[in-house]
């Protein structure tokens, strides 16, 4: 299972307002396919609890925070908490995820590298377990 990584991303200082970009593959690791964002989560609810076979996303706080939580195979946690535009996340395949602890109007910014197919997606965590210990 490859690791997760923060990406820094550009920043162009203006006193007129500042401005951050993303540009393959200069910031990201592979060209996006497809681009979506989650908004409006209501407080103390959870978003994601799912793996991708084979989508690489990178995610970015666009307004306020959030935690994105990596559970490995053995049931150990690594928290990411993003809570700035200008960090990213990068998150390969075969990561198991959820978001949570999102503050009030947070925008969550998720770019993938694949088009939405529903049967790339594991959705249990004994199944997603079970998918990564055996033959692929």
């Amino acid at each position: 299972m490859n690791t997760s990584n923060l990406i820094s991303l550009p920043r162009v200082f203006d006193p007129r307002g500042n401005l951050t970009f993303i540009q393959y593959p200069n910031q990201i690791p592979f060209e996006i396919k497809r681009v979506f964002w989650t908004y409006d989560v209501p407080g103390g609810e959870q978003r994601g609890g799912h793996a991708y076979k084979t989508q690489n996303e990178v995610i970015v706080a666009l307004s306020g925070s959030f935690d994105m939580v990596q559970t490995m195979p053995d049931g150990t946690k690594q928290t990411f908490s993003l809570n700035r535009s200008y960090n990213a996340l990068f998150l390969p395949a075969m990561s198991w995820r959820h978001l949570d602890n999102f503050s009030t109007n947070a925008i969550c910014l998720h770019l993938s590298d694949k088009d939405y197919d529903p049967t790339d997606y594991l959705r249990n965590f004994e199944e997603f377990k079970e998918y990564i210990s055996g033959p692929f």
